[in-house]
């Protein structure tokens, strides 16, 4: 995998792997997440199309300032780092949180996207897991340092490094982990739950596309879910499968929340058969890169 590369945008550093040639991929990673949970898949798709994965701002290596962390504001982040690259267009991937923010930049900027792939996403449902609603409730900024400690932690990703060293850890708990352990830094404590309460609260998710899938209708869209997430459920896949019904749906047995670590190759084959069997919109405007 190629290395990590920062650039600057609006005066914040956002961390963005770039590898590959050809048609763009634009990858957008979940709440709790960076590039890293895509290191399945990446490698293999770019050996035929320009991949582009960044640590979304307040993840990752990224910066993460006290700002708008709203799908919008993701959604006008993105394009400004697609022009910075020079990207007119892109097939745009977004999982769980990633998802949202794809359908947001679908809407704000239509000409930047060429197809439309949706990992567990969220935004088509009221419905998430009990964890999230209750980090979204009001004094979970008191309860993560102590449900998160350094020592803890240090201590856990000693077991985490041994346990895959001995092939025994699922690549769905490594995921998990990996949100869970960056909880110690404070500032990425803040970002998540700015983030988090902009598209949940107790009840569940309170932001949802579901009414608006119709604006782009004849856009290539791809749904890829897995049948045993425990934290989108997949009847979130079929509802929007019946609002969009030209949509392509692919519905993974035995597979969680992680379908890109779970069932790398699958899902990357899915997307490049995706891409190879649908033609996009041209983009209509000229973009300067960098």
């Amino acid at each position: 995998m190629s290395e990590t590369k920062c650039i600057e945008i609006h005066g914040e550093q956002i961390a963005v792997l770039d590898e590959g040639q050809g048609e763009a991929l634009l990858l957008i990673h979940g709440i709790g997440g960076s590039s890293q949970t895509w290191r399945a898949i990446l490698p293999r798709l770019a050996k035929k199309y320009r991949v582009i994965a960044p640590d979304l701002l307040g993840h990752g290596q990224s910066s993460k300032p006290r700002t708008d962390y709203s799908l919008g504001a993701f959604a006008v982040g993105l394009r400004d780092l697609l022009d910075e690259l020079g990207v007119e267009s892109a097939t745009v991937v977004g999982h769980s949180l990633g998802g949202g923010i794809a359908m947001q930049f679908l809407y704000q900027h239509p000409d930047h996207c060429r197809r439309l792939v949706l990992i567990s996403s969220g935004g088509l449902g009221p419905e998430v897991g009990l964890i999230l609603r209750l980090l979204a409730a009001p004094g979970a900024e008191l309860i993560l340092p102590v449900i998160a400690p350094s020592p803890v932690l240090r201590a856990g990703n000693s077991v985490r490094s041994w346990l895959s060293s001995l092939g025994l850890q699922s690549p769905r708990g490594a995921e998990i982990w990996n949100a869970y352990s960056s909880f110690s830094d404070r500032q990425t404590r803040d970002a998540f739950l700015r983030t988090l309460r902009s598209v949940v609260d107790h009840r569940g998710q309170s932001v949802s596309a579901l009414n608006r899938l119709k604006l782009r209708e004849g856009l290539p869209t791809l749904a890829i879910w897995g049948e045993q997430d425990a934290i989108i459920p997949v009847e979130h896949a079929y509802s929007a499968h019946k609002a969009r019904p030209d949509s392509r749906l692919e519905v993974l047995p035995g597979v969680g929340h992680f379908a890109q670590v779970e069932a790398p190759i699958e899902v990357a084959d899915l997307i490049d058969d995706f891409i190879s069997t649908t033609v996009g919109p041209e983009p209509h405007i000229a973009r300067q890169g960098s």
